[in-house]
């Protein structure tokens, strides 16, 4: 869903949303949110969301375009595109969040999910990680996972770069 698509959404039926679940605006003290960032908006309280959890780096609430029934997203309250680009104090809060989420749900079979670029079907640019139940075959992530034939030498050559550009010794 495109950012205007997922903005005129909200626009058209944000009063559709129970006031129970509608949390109030969050003061926040971080300067790293952009102005014109949907989720960063929601994180500001500029836009109502249902929200679940929020800490100091992070923040939970309900998708509003699910997969299945309790799909939710954790953002950081830091505005990247791409995961590379987060500090690492607000990527370590994101997973225990997470979890929490999946056992307060009593998620038993469940996807987490973040894409960085629109390649890779990322459709807000601001990094966020998808917690989709999977309940049977035909609700939440489908994946066809189809992989690549590769050489044993192209996989190492890889590996070898990969290993030279974290500078770890073998």
């Amino acid at each position: 869903m495109s950012l205007r698509l997922l903005s005129n959404f909200i626009n058209r039926n944000c009063h559709v949303i129970p006031k129970w679940h509608v949390q109030g605006r969050f003061s926040s003290t971080h300067t790293h949110l952009s102005d014109n960032c949907i989720f960063c908006k929601i994180i500001r309280g500029d836009i109502p969301s249902m929200k679940i959890l929020e800490t100091d780096e992070s923040f939970a609430f309900m998708d509003i375009d699910p997969l299945s029934k309790g799909h939710c997203l954790v953002i950081p309250k830091y505005h990247a595109e791409f995961l590379h680009q987060v500090p690492d104090e607000y990527l370590v809060d994101v997973m225990p969040l997470t979890k929490k989420i999946a056992i307060a749900a009593g998620l038993k079979e469940y996807n987490v999910l973040q894409n960085n670029g629109k390649l890779a079907n990322q459709a807000v640019p601001h990094v966020h990680f998808h917690l989709i139940p999977k309940p049977n075959q035909t609700q939440g992530l489908s994946i066809h996972w189809k992989p690549n034939k590769m050489d044993k030498k192209d996989i190492e050559t890889k590996y070898q770069q990969i290993l030279e550009n974290l500078k770890v010794p073998l």
